[in-house]
């Protein structure tokens, strides 16, 4: 893990969100959100479709742009300032459902391009860097093929490496396993289970609930653009507090 994600001292706040609103149109998405992530806390967003999951953690890198309320990121203020907007985006990492990959450009140059275009790395060192997170997601093979000739579980984990060639603090991630056939989902889990080891401050979209018992310091369920309810995993899934929260579990986990 890069030293960036560790050099922190311990707790020191990572993102702070208070009364955080957002509409699209006359739709109002997420609702005055208030959260705090320490760095180094490894958080599960979980809840149904259309509860503002994946809009909260947008927002948190300006992919979409919050109305009310204020986000602090890393000490940055997230404003419509471009300057602010670019700064935390080169902190952040996000990895999403869909790849995201340039087919065009091979794995390694997929990785190298951040890198050498926003941090302005020299083209040798953005290749050793590239081949060092390729060999931590375990496909460093991979480096001279293009994304087509991967299957999906391995563009996923080219994705992750991507993220990382940039050195982030923070690490996003919108559903990463759900656009993977099921036999694909546990390489991308064990990469993440391996970041998480690491000591790198995550916040992740899924209804993958046994990553979120492994992995999560944290468990945050939402509903109608509210954060319902918040726990350790534990307490979260043994002990429900709200009846919203205990309908989704029975649904999801089937009891």
């Amino acid at each position: 893990m890069s030293q960036s994600a560790l050099d922190h001292t311990p707790n020191a706040t990572a993102i702070q969100i208070e009364k955080m609103s957002k509409w699209f149109g006359t739709f109002q998405v997420l609702c005055d959100i208030d959260l705090t992530v320490s760095h180094g806390e490894r958080i599960v967003i979980c809840g149904p479709s259309g509860s503002g999951k994946s809009t909260l953690i947008r927002c948190m890198n300006a992919l979409e742009e919050h109305q009310d309320g204020k986000i602090v990121v890393d000490g940055t203020v997230l404003s419509s300032d471009l300057k602010n907007i670019n700064k935390v985006r080169s902190e952040v990492g996000m990895v999403f459902q869909h790849f995201n990959l340039f087919p065009h450009l091979t794995i390694l140059e997929n990785c190298t391009l951040a890198p050498m275009w926003v941090r302005k790395t020299p083209k040798q060192e953005a290749r050793e860097i590239a081949m060092h997170f390729l060999e931590k997601v375990k496909i460093p093979e991979q480096a001279d093929k293009y994304p087509g000739q991967l299957s999906g579980g391995q563009q996923q984990r080219v994705a992750i490496a991507r993220s990382l060639c940039m050195k982030p603090r923070i690490m996003l991630f919108d559903e990463p396993t759900s656009a993977l056939d099921p036999e694909m989902i546990s390489e991308v889990l064990d990469t993440m289970i391996q970041l998480a080891e690491d000591g790198m401050t995550m916040l992740c979209v899924t209804h993958e609930m046994g990553f979120a018992r492994k992995v999560a310091d944290r468990v945050i369920f939402m509903d109608q653009g509210h954060i319902i309810e918040q726990n350790k995993p534990e307490e979260f899934f043994n002990n429900p507090k709200s009846e919203r929260t205990k309908l989704f579990l029975s649904q999801i986990l089937g009891h």
